[in-house]
């Protein structure tokens, strides 16, 4: 089973995390990190990203990342806590104006041979490149980002006690999230919440590259003595504390003979030309258990042939996309958060038609863990995102 501990956190002095943290570095351009950079000089992206999405300079960049992290201890604009966990909540409003929200717990999960045999991935990922999170695993000796995982206990959420933790900070985001973090250290509210991580699987939620880096980093001559874990931000699979999006297929490459209504009608019955969609559109295909098929003509609902399975959990909608359109020679398949960007590229001609998904259901998610089993690449999108720099980790 995993092993989750508390850790000596190492964290900002100041409380306006608004101005120190960043979105996680996967996500940001040139332009954006400029910004950050710009709105303070201790701002995360120092550190957790060295270099411009768009710089390939030399490696010494990771080396200037692991000195600025040392200087800004020495300095204090860090400070160093006794062995803690973090307790730390998004929350926000839906798009049906409803309040949501996400808490779940910062710590150290072991990534060694033992403790990662019940530490599951949950989709197959996409060609990444390594290198750039290893070097910094390298040169700074220190998780600088979490990991997001979903534990399977049931109940874990109540067990969180904000009540005996420290305040540390609350903030919001640009895209309107309120984000607060305390630290936890009371023996026996860290108990509490290590045993019940324990005791059961955890799912790898968001960054599975960086956990297979890690594995890399630990296995390596050299590594730091606490390589044997990693920071990691745990919350309860549980309907209410999770927010899960889709990611829609974008298409391209199809030669003009070729009729992808049709090619989709062995697997869906394809409805009526209707005109392009809002962003909307997603709540009305999980109300009518429908995808939907669009062209620069308009949007087609797919309403699926085959039902749930023996385990009453419906098959997901990546897998059945990736069912019907395997048999289509020269296809290029590419993906796309959030409607407004889809119906963008297929309008502008970046791509000839794209597919709309409905969200994986939390049934599907525990369901596919259950089973040991593997989504298609960027079937989910887990939203809000945990904001980075709140409490990093050091391995030595």
């Amino acid at each position: 089973m995993p092993r989750f501990e508390p850790f000596a956190g190492i964290r900002y002095a100041t409380d306006d995390l608004a101005a120190v943290t960043a979105p996680p570095y996967d996500v940001i351009n040139a332009s954006e990190r400029a910004e950050l950079v710009a709105q303070h000089p201790h701002n995360v992206v120092l550190i957790d990203m060295p270099t411009d999405p768009e710089d390939s300079s030399g490696l010494d960049v990771y080396d200037g990342a692991a000195a600025l992290f040392a200087q800004w201890r020495a300095e204090g604009v860090l400070s160093s806590d006794t062995p803690s966990l973090y307790p730390y909540r998004m929350s926000f409003t839906d798009e049906a104006g409803t309040r949501r929200q996400t808490l779940g717990v910062l710590g150290a999960l072991g990534i060694d041979a033992e403790a990662r045999a019940d530490v599951l991935p949950h989709e197959h990922t996409t060609p990444k490149a390594h290198s750039d999170r290893l070097q910094l695993l390298r040169s700074t000796h220190a998780n600088t980002s979490a990991i997001w995982g979903l534990s399977l206990t049931s109940g874990l959420t109540g067990l969180i006690d904000l009540d005996a933790a420290e305040p540390l900070g609350r903030w919001d985001d640009p895209d309107g999230v309120t984000h607060e973090l305390w630290r936890l250290d009371s023996p026996a509210a860290l108990k509490a919440v290590t045993d019940a991580v324990d005791s059961a699987p955890l799912v790898i939620a968001d960054g599975h590259h960086r956990y297979s880096t890690c594995q890399t980093y630990l296995g390596e001559d050299g590594a730091a003595p606490g390589a044997g874990a990693s920071l990691f931000l745990v919350v309860e699979l549980d309907h209410d504390q999770l927010t899960v999006q889709p990611i829609h297929r974008l298409i391209s490459g199809l030669p003009p003979e070729v009729d992808l209504a049709g090619a989709l009608a062995v697997d869906f019955e394809v409805g009526e030309l209707e005109p392009l969609p809002g962003p909307d559109v997603v709540a009305r295909l999980v109300a009518e258990g429908a995808l939907a098929l669009l062209s620069p003509d308009g949007m087609r609902l797919l309403r699926p042939v085959t039902g749930a399975g023996d385990d009453d959990v419906e098959p997901l909608d990546s897998v059945r996309v990736a069912d019907s359109v395997l048999g289509l020679t020269d296809l290029d398949l590419r993906y796309q958060h959030g409607v407004e960007h889809t119906v963008e590229a297929v309008t502008s001609g970046r791509a000839q038609a794209a597919i709309l998904l409905r969200p994986v259901s939390v049934e599907q998610i525990r369901a596919t863990a259950a089973a040991r089993g593997l989504m298609p690449p960027k079937s989910t999108f887990f939203w809000p995102k945990p904001r980075t720099g709140t409490v990093f980790r050091s391995m030595d």
